[in-house]
């Protein structure tokens, strides 16, 4: 799996809150919850600017603060193509494998990329590619079950397909 796209960064310590903010809650169609994405973070203006297949890039421990779904449904279907952080909650780790949304964990590539450069993921390779400055950074590699789940879309599809459904 590649993906390919400019990034947006964020600080440590995002929560779900800030991710998909509480009070839109009352609905889980993905649709949405995208339009409110990253709403209440510091760059509330994210929906407005990012660009389908964008790469979110964020410091340590993105994701704490609730087990809700409702934030990595939200970043999938706002187009992001993958996130990359220095670490993630554990519980929006798994959930994002779940929901079928690519997370990478790299502290130098998170480090050697700013805001709106252009980035390459190469999941198979390991690798995260700087494009706008031209450096490489390796990846924390993820579990081939994990894999498994990004490729069918997630645990329900995975289950789905296993099912023969």
């Amino acid at each position: 799996m590649k993906f390919k796209g400019n990034a947006w960064k964020f600080g440590a310590d995002v929560d779900t809150d800030a991710i998909i903010p509480a009070r839109y809650l009352n609905t889980s169609d993905p649709r949405e919850l995208a339009k409110h994405c990253m709403e209440d973070s510091t760059n509330p203006d994210f929906m407005k600017k990012m660009k389908p297949g964008d790469v979110m890039v964020a410091d340590k421990n993105f994701g704490c603060g609730s087990s809700r779904e409702h934030a990595p449904i939200a970043i999938k279907e706002a187009g992001v193509s993958c996130v990359v952080a220095k670490s993630f909650a554990r519980i929006f780790y798994r959930n994002c494998f779940n929901m079928g949304l690519p997370i990478f964990e790299s502290v130098e590539a998170v480090d050697g990329i700013n805001e709106g450069d252009q980035v390459e993921v190469d999941a198979d390779a390991g690798v995260i590619r700087n494009l706008t400055s031209n450096k490489t950074f390796k990846v924390a590699p993820v579990p081939s079950f994990m894999q498994e789940l990004l490729a069918a879309g997630g645990l329900m599809a995975y289950t789905r397909k296993k099912a023969g459904i």
